[in-house]
């Protein structure tokens, strides 16, 4: 037989040559589930080009250029300055709110923000200095150390449970560095990454323990709004007391119409908020989304928000459901989030996504959990990613 076919008679009948062992190998292979990117906390591009959405923004926008005199300026004769963001925009998105959470929003309560991580980076520049020390939930959004370290701050973490934060954790540290901790970073709603919501119980014991120790709560809401199933649970804003506001509760549309719209805002009590466009750099340029929020107000007003959400909430909510169901094919354990977009997943061997080693304080608990973003992939590269963890 020929130096690459196989002999056909004794002991070797039958067997493949290198060559064809190779050809078989690359089959099974090219077959095999590939990696998938889980990393990017990105929506999937179809959410953000459908006709609905972009008729609606453009009939928007149309109506945002009728005030173009108000909304490409700083301000005008009537209302001055718009440090906390266009009356319009802060009255409308006020209704927004108002209509979703189901309780009083009063435009007096909102500032208007480049997205969330503005806001969070702002209330590190106001409530925080060098030296001071900020307590942050283990695992947690990883990205916000850097925003607190930027303000000279120290970061403690505490265990996050499934009912939120370690209250008690939070409470022997204050006790510890008495007068030092000046702020509780937390994320209190379909948590990141571990999808869960902090407790009516938790929520009321931490505002108590600020107004007692003198802290504020940065409150990261950015996913309050972004519910997979009905979810009664109201923004950290309204456990907070007037006459001594501890609370800035976060929230933005970056998740809910696209990151790319980067308008967010901050809901406070007027003694918090004001402080916020006393910044050097707002002071001097102003609020930084006057134009681009404005162009929004007949987007809310009108219910193509309400629309949009719903769509993104129903397209969201069942990939997640999707993608738990396939990691329990897999044998692995999950905890399924009612709203957000990741879930947290300890490895059984492979990993793919983030390693959760970077969401720890000191990067070192984690290092075999995985969050992985439900949002970004196809539904069929969501299959084939999480098959490529069976072990």
């Amino acid at each position: 037989s020929s130096h690459f076919g196989t002999s056909s008679t004794g002991s070797e009948a039958g067997t493949r040559s290198p060559l064809q062992a190779s050809i078989a190998a690359y089959r099974v292979l090219s077959m095999a589930p590939a990696a998938q990117d889980f990393i990017k906390g990105w929506p999937h591009p179809e959410l953000l080009q459908t006709e609905e959405l972009k008729t609606a923004l453009l009939k928007s926008f149309r109506k945002g250029l009728d005030k173009s005199h108000q909304y490409l300026n700083y301000g005008d004769k009537d209302n001055g300055a718009y440090m906390l963001g266009h009356p319009d925009f802060r009255k409308a998105l006020a209704s927004f709110l108002q209509r979703q959470y189901n309780l009083p929003v009063e435009a007096k309560n909102l500032m208007s923000t480049v997205g969330a991580s503005m806001g969070i980076d702002m209330a590190c520049r106001v409530h925080g200095k060098p030296g001071d020390i900020a307590i942050v939930e283990e695992p947690t959004y990883y990205l916000s150390f850097t925003m607190i370290k930027d303000r000279g701050m120290s970061l403690l973490g505490v265990p996050m449970q499934e009912d939120g934060m370690d209250i008690d954790a939070v409470e022997k540290l204050l006790e510890k560095h008495s007068g030092k901790i000046k702020m509780v970073y937390t994320v209190p709603v379909h948590h990141n990454p571990t999808g869960y919501t902090m407790s009516d119980a938790k929520r009321e014991r931490l505002v108590a323990l600020a107004r007692k120790h003198n802290f504020v709560i940065c409150a990261d809401e950015a996913y309050q709004l972004l519910n997979f199933e009905p979810v009664n649970v109201k923004p950290m804003f309204y456990y907070d007391d007037p006459a001594d506001p501890k609370v800035l509760s976060v929230g933005t549309f970056s998740k809910l119409i696209g990151p790319g719209v980067k308008v967010g805002w901050v809901q406070a009590h007027e003694p918090l908020l004001k402080p916020l466009a006393g910044l050097g750099w707002v002071d001097s340029g102003n609020n930084p989304v006057i134009f681009s929020s404005c162009n929004l107000i007949d987007f809310l007003e009108t219910g193509g928000m309400n629309a949009h959400l719903e769509n993104v909430s129903k397209d969201l909510g069942a990939r997640c459901a999707l993608i738990c169901k396939k990691l329990r094919e897999v044998g692995l354990e999950v905890v399924q989030p009612k709203g957000g977009y990741f879930v947290w997943v300890k490895s059984k061997g492979k990993m793919t996504g983030r390693s959760g080693e970077c969401m720890s304080v000191n990067k070192d608990q984690f290092h075999d959990w995985m969050r992985l973003c439900f949002c970004w992939l196809t539904e069929a590269q969501l299959v084939e990613g999480i098959e490529y963890l069976r072990q």
